[in-house]
């Protein structure tokens, strides 16, 4: 049998279709992609991305940065020394963008100037840091970035 070249043209764009239609559901079909997106509440969480601008803005106004550093202990965030411990409240938030369920949040309850995170609640790898705090009725955020 002689297969002309429409006919080959044919059969190669049906083996090309075959292909992609093989692959598409192959692909939405693995378990092993995960199409999660970034966070739970996307949306929820970007409406209110101007309040963080606002209070990202009111940190560096104030002079009221923090120092997170890296110990044998843990991780420890230095607040400013000028601010009463007791007045400042907030959460801390670490972010683990390969796994989402080492996310972790924790409360500000300082009774000195810093804030100790044990070692024990990190793994090593790459942590999104984000600190919202208040110092009587200001908001302050600070966003960092860690290998741990």
């Amino acid at each position: 049998m002689k297969i002309n070249w429409g006919t080959g043209i044919v059969l190669a764009f049906i083996g090309f279709i075959t292909f992609i239609l093989y692959f598409v559901f192959r692909m939405s079909t693995d378990d092993s992609a995960n199409h999660d997106l970034v966070t739970e509440e996307y949306y929820k969480k970007e409406l209110s991305y101007q309040q963080e601008i606002d209070a990202s803005n009111t940190a560096s106004e104030m002079n009221a940065n923090l120092k997170v550093e890296k110990t044998e202990k843990g991780l420890v965030i230095y607040f400013p020394e000028r601010f009463d411990p007791k007045k400042i409240s907030g959460t801390v938030s670490l972010y683990r963008p390969s796994n989402k369920h080492l996310d972790t949040n924790f409360s500000i309850s300082l009774s000195k100037t810093h804030l100790l995170i044990p070692d024990n609640r990190l793994v090593d790898g790459r942590w999104d840091i984000s600190i919202n705090w208040e110092y009587e009725g200001n908001s302050f955020l600070h966003k960092q970035k860690l290998v741990y």
